[in-house]
């Protein structure tokens, strides 16, 4: 089976095909600039680069371009869109309607994008180009969606409640959700494959956006984000967790509105507000190596808020078995790793900075480490791919 898994936003999508029989990604792309005037990137498995300038009005142009793209030219991978048996849909908020992944339908459809107070600049666009690829492929190419809130799910009530008025709760089902779920979905069950093990496992998904979840006996029991991606601790453009009177502190003395304040907080914050130079993490490695403090001070704020999330979490969980890392930062950034697990001796780590150096999935703690500490490359395509291939097989 050949499933093409689509990650949409309101002007980009991303996509990959992937060949289910051993799992190989055929092709890759991107599609952006939707509804501006419109540019493909599409790269095949042996290296073959193809770029064009293409006028995308809507969704269903770019998903047009991509099966040009895939069946013609350069680009070419497969003989006809014929081949692609499936469709499998990233999506960020399920609300708590969908706890798992799911066949899509027009009422799916319809309830992705009714979710749209919970996700406003993903659930919308998400949902158009779902009707954007029922338009091109037809209803009888089945499609999956793929929640990132869905993982989450398994959180007890004490974990995922917040201390506000209950009531609400039952009106706008407001409540801790959670993100980055098909990445800590894989990174829990690639563990479980590498040790045989469903231990007490502490997930690190350090990236642009950054989230930490508790992982126990292969559920979650907690995670940093929140009712939205901006909860937790600091990331790119994004403050984290931060005392909420500093909200209306800052309204009130600047006079912002609501959405002002949101943008201060998901797009001026962060490594970009407090080094005020980069959000790129490898950029503040560059300046801090230079002595420039904010950016070592931004550094030191990341690396201090995640060690007190492993702690919490361990003492959630009654202790932890393995700590994994993966994402952007969290795979490629040995020296983050290694300060992250500096003096957490008493949580039983031994780490081994020799095997810090090698690249690529391993473990990376000593053997007589009483926890264990990974690096796990994600792999989120894989893991919609997967489901969706499940999901239809039932299906049928």
């Amino acid at each position: 089976m050949k499933v093409l898994v689509i990650n949409a936003g309101s002007s980009s999508l991303k996509y990959q095909l992937i060949d289910m029989t051993d799992e190989s990604v055929l092709a890759k792309g991107l599609c952006e600039r939707i509804g501006v005037d419109g540019r493909i990137e599409h790269k095949r498995a042996d290296g073959v680069k193809v770029e064009k300038n293409l006028p995308f009005p809507t969704h269903k142009e770019a998903f047009l371009a991509l099966i040009d793209m895939l069946t013609t030219g350069e680009g070419k991978v497969i003989d006809s869109m014929d081949e692609i048996n499936a469709v499998g849909h990233r999506v960020l908020h399920g609300s708590e309607k969908y706890k798992v992944s799911t066949l899509v339908t027009d009422q799916v459809i319809e309830d992705i994008f009714a979710f749209r107070d919970l996700g406003p600049l993903h659930n919308p666009p998400q949902a158009t180009a779902m009707k954007a690829c029922q338009e091109v492929f037809g209803k009888d190419t089945p499609m999956v969606a793929v929640f990132d809130t869905s993982f989450h799910q398994t959180m007890p009530e004490k974990a995922y409640m917040f201390p506000i008025p209950y009531e609400y709760y039952e009106k706008y089902s407001i409540r801790r959700y959670g993100f980055h779920g098909t990445s800590h979905r894989f990174i829990s069950g690639r563990y479980t494959e590498l040790t045989g093990r469903k231990d007490r496992l502490i997930v690190c998904h350090l990236g642009n956006g950054s989230s930490i979840t508790a992982v126990k006996d292969g559920k979650c029991l907690d995670t940093s984000m929140g009712l939205t991606p901006l909860d937790g601790f600091i990331m790119g453009t994004r403050c984290g967790g931060i005392d909420p009177s500093i909200v209306t502190f800052l309204m009130n003395k600047e006079g912002l509105t609501a959405d002002e304040m949101s943008d201060i907080m998901n797009k001026k914050s962060g490594f970009l507000g407090v080094s005020g130079i980069s959000s790129d993490c490898r950029d503040l490695i560059a300046a801090a190596g230079e002595g420039n403090h904010r950016a070592q001070l931004a550094l030191d704020m990341l690396v201090y808020q995640i060690k007190k999330f492993i702690g919490g979490y361990a003492a959630a969980m009654g202790g932890v078995d393995a700590i994994a890392f993966t994402g952007g930062i969290g795979e490629n950034d040995g020296n983050l790793r290694k300060e992250v697990c500096e003096n957490m001796e008493y949580l039983g780590i031994k780490f081994d900075e020799e095997k810090n150096k090698v690249r690529g999935e391993q473990k990376i703690s000593a053997d007589d480490s009483k926890v264990e500490v990974w690096v796990i490359p994600t792999n989120e395509e894989l893991l919609i791919a997967r489901d969706t291939v499940e999901i239809v097989n039932k299906a049928k």
